[in-house]
């Protein structure tokens, strides 16, 4: 007779999280040895070989520094791909802890580490204690923090060399309890481009502003008339963010200098509300420096899309997740988030579905008040166990 699926999931958790002690080991290690965005020799390594020692085809070298572990048992045509990112962030370390960081200037201050550990303990219980029919493709990405990993992997061929019917993902999120899982299906993370908008006008002394013709007064006003844009020609209803984040000209106090430069980060989570930011940020900054006296040129290039997470993937998701952590521990539909995620390629070409883990709302043990991309940010170690058994039960239903 069958064991009942509660059951199943229950032990399955239990189960990893008598091992976990072993994954918080290297999970710490990976913490310890952070390397950035396709410079992940060491931890891919560490992965590889890993893989391999539980009997997986490992093959290297995929977008780079990318890994893939396939393991395929009994004579199902079903396949499925579990992603988690490997790359750390130009962040110095201000967490005191015994396995800080040992790079200065580089940290996994967005929980990388954790994600890659989760999926190892998963790779492990999966290959000695798990029963499925079809394929598994475990796919440890490099270069996720802005360099666009997801998509040079998919450039090297990732899907053609390991067909996916399905790819799920998983991260951690502070603000949410230890352990909970997250989904949203539709957007749920915003497309992230990138701006540079160059102001040039004439310089000259300050003391004769007449003779000149000043970039930085046409700067501040673009600056100003970028923030119309959302509240004017955006849809309230729909989510857009316009950031200017950088805004650099001269260098004395009496010099009106020839060239201002703002930078600006620009977010959506809708197509249209996307095409329409570009259209009216380059036409507001060329009108409004023509309305100074001077000329902008405007740099506008299309980074991550919009993560869209598929429906029926993500129901499935969420049914992996009640029938392990139970209902009360399963956010169904959550707020989408304004942050990105290269993830958003795969579901371009893929089904699937990217989910999140609580990493602690900051009640009890202290984890969750500093959120990712801060120096105090640090992975809760509790949530290995979580993460591995969600993978495993995922697989198994998914491959049943």
């Amino acid at each position: 007779m069958n064991a009942p699926k509660d059951q199943i999931a229950f032990d399955m958790l239990k189960t990893l999280e008598t091992q976990s002690d072993e994954f918080v080991s290297v999970r710490r290690d990976i913490h310890q040895h952070p390397e950035m965005g396709f410079r992940e020799h060491r931890t891919s390594e560490l992965v590889a070989k890993s893989l391999e020692k539980w009997g997986y085809a490992v093959t290297r070298g995929i977008g780079g520094t990318g890994v893939v572990g396939q393991l395929k048992r009994g004579t199902g045509k079903k396949t499925v791909g579990i992603r988690a990112d490997m790359d750390a962030l130009p962040i110095q370390e201000a967490t005191g802890l015994p396995y800080a960081s040992c790079h200065a200037g580089v940290m996994h201050a967005c929980g990388h580490d954790g994600h890659t550990t989760m999926l190892l303990a998963a790779a492990k219980h999966i290959s000695e204690s798990v029963d499925f029919d079809g394929t598994l493709n475990l796919i440890f990405q490099p270069a996720e923090e802005g360099l666009g990993g997801a998509k040079k992997m998919m450039e090297d061929g990732l899907f053609k060399q390991f067909p996916c019917d399905a790819v799920f993902g998983m991260h951690n999120m502070p603000g949410y309890p230890q352990g909970h899982l997250v989904f949203r299906d539709g957007p749920f993370m915003a497309s992230s481009d990138q701006v540079t908008i160059t102001v040039e006008g004439t310089g000259g002394h300050g003391a004769v502003p007449q003779k000149a013709a000043d970039p930085i007064v046409a700067g501040s006003a673009i600056v100003m008339g970028l923030q119309s844009i959302v509240a004017r020609n955006v849809d309230p209803q729909e989510m857009a963010v316009i950031t200017v984040g950088s805004f650099q000209a001269g260098q004395a106090n009496n010099v009106i200098p020839q060239i201002a430069t703002l930078r600006l980060s620009v977010r959506s989570l809708n197509n249209q509300v996307r095409d329409l930011l570009e259209k009216r940020i380059v036409a507001l900054a060329q009108a409004q420096a023509e309305s100074y006296g001077v000329k902008a040129k405007v740099e506008y290039v299309r980074s991550y899309p919009v993560l869209n997470n598929h429906p029926k993937e993500t129901d499935f998701a969420r049914d992996v997740a009640e029938e392990l952590v139970g209902k009360d521990r399963v956010i169904r539909q959550a707020r989408a988030l304004t942050g990105s995620e290269d993830f958003a390629y795969f579901l371009e070409q893929v089904p699937g579905s990217y989910l999140l883990v609580g990493n602690g709302d900051g009640e009890g043990d202290g984890h969750g008040a500093c959120m990712v991309h801060n120096p105090g940010y640090d992975f809760h170690d509790a949530n290995i166990p979580v993460g591995a058994a969600y993978w495993s039960l995922l697989v198994k239903r998914y491959l049943k």
